[in-house]
């Protein structure tokens, strides 16, 4: 038989206190490394590049990676 859980819905763990900053934090990051990672490789033609970074949720290091190592060289060589 299923025992009935008594917990006051108004009372949190304290680690969620914690939580939710860092993940608010994670999801900022995440989101301006991705819009520059996309608008980087738009403007480079680069669809396999920007198909990645858009699918692939990697909190901010595929943009990273992107922008860091495999960007065309901007004078076009």
């Amino acid at each position: 038989m299923l025992r009935s859980m008594n917990v006051d819905p108004n009372q949190f763990p304290p680690w969620l206190g914690l939580l939710i900053p860092i993940l608010v934090l994670v999801a900022l990051w995440d989101a301006v490394w991705k819009t520059i990672g996309l608008w980087k490789s738009a403007r480079h033609n680069q669809l396999a590049w920007f198909i990645c970074i858009a699918v692939f949720n990697t909190a901010g290091i595929l943009p990273i990676v992107y922008l860091a190592f495999c960007q065309r060289d901007r004078n076009g060589a």
